[in-house]
């Protein structure tokens, strides 16, 4: 069982902890954190005493926070992450290449919807936000560090956010501060969007004439519930060939150039009246469902030759008797 979230509470002792005098509340923040390492030896320690530690984990991931935002902020950066050097890079630029990196290696795109998952006082979401020019909302359970950060307020293992509303997340040396890693991979799974999948099998439907495609686990013939005899059941595409048909553009109409002089051309006629309106609005969405094909089948969502070969299980003699 986690520690409920006291936000006023929270409010109220970074107030005190950090306002003209600090001198009780810096007391208690110590005191708090050091009584779960005080006379405390790992040859001593038992599960009771690690259990305690992972149910009171906000208080003390909190009081941490408390006491060390400052000297890392001020002795360090903003940034509080590790990061490799080059030969003759500053420490800064450094720090800014690594995120750069990250944003590069998760497809961080312009106007994306990202969260940093404890964000820190913001210095990686300001930076990737600079960098990719994405909107990166930071979600940490210290008050301080978000004042610090002007960013979004919720609790780290605790996310009390929408269902599929992130098109990405990341976390930058923070989740182990959590409880259990289960608990917040869980709802960062249930945060994140089903984006690329959605978004191919959407066009795959609008350039196709399909109402709702369905996955191959729906299908009774798949899962056992089917009155068919499965013979046979392969996806065409993984056969072995020199080739994928969805990476070589066999004919010249398919390519870019000329799908786009296609584009110009249907749209031109259509403004002479020489085409039915619409034209150049059908053969789009027909395009993308084509671009939408070739996305499904490259990172597997899709096969438009999927071979299946079923029949109809013949009578027994008990069947004919009855």
């Amino acid at each position: 069982m986690l520690e409920k979230e006291d936000h006023k509470q929270d409010a109220a002792f970074n107030q005190a902890m950090h306002g003209k005098d600090s001198s009780g509340a810096q007391k208690l923040a110590v005191d708090e954190y050091s009584k779960y390492w005080d006379n405390k030896t790992a040859a001593k320690e038992t599960e009771d005493i690690r259990a305690q530690r992972r149910t009171e984990y906000a208080t003390l991931t909190r009081h941490y926070h408390n006491l060390s935002t400052d000297p890392y902020e001020y002795g360090w950066v903003q940034s509080f992450h590790f990061c490799r050097f080059s030969v003759g890079e500053s420490f800064r630029r450094a720090i800014a290449r690594h995120e750069h990196f990250l944003a590069h290696v998760t497809d961080i795109r312009e106007n994306a919807v990202v969260l940093d998952v404890g964000c820190g006082v913001g210095g990686p979401a300001k930076e990737i936000a600079k960098f990719s020019g994405a909107r990166v909302v930071g979600l940490n359970n210290n008050n301080y560090q978000i004042d610090r950060a002007t960013l979004h307020w919720n609790g780290k293992a605790q996310m009390p956010l929408t269902e599929d509303s992130f098109d990405a997340v990341y976390a930058i040396e923070a989740t182990v501060h959590a409880p259990a890693l289960h608990s917040v991979y869980s709802e960062i799974f249930r945060v994140l969007k089903h984006k690329r999948y959605s978004q191919i099998r959407l066009h795959v439907e609008e350039g196709n004439g399909v109402s709702s495609m369905e996955k191959m686990s729906v299908n009774p013939q798949f899962n056992g519930d089917g009155s068919f005899e499965m013979l046979h059941h392969e996806d065409l595409a993984e056969r072995p060939s020199s080739i994928h048909i969805w990476d070589f553009p066999t004919i010249f109409r398919i390519t870019g150039l000329c799908r786009t002089i296609v584009h110009r051309f249907v749209g031109a006629m259509e403004a002479l009246s020489l085409a039915p309106k619409g034209s150049q609005k059908a053969g789009d969405s027909m395009a993308r469902g084509g671009d939408a094909l070739v996305a499904g089948g490259r990172e597997k969502l899709f096969t438009p030759i999927c071979l299946i070969v079923r029949k109809k299980p013949s009578k027994t003699a008990e069947d004919l008797e009855s």
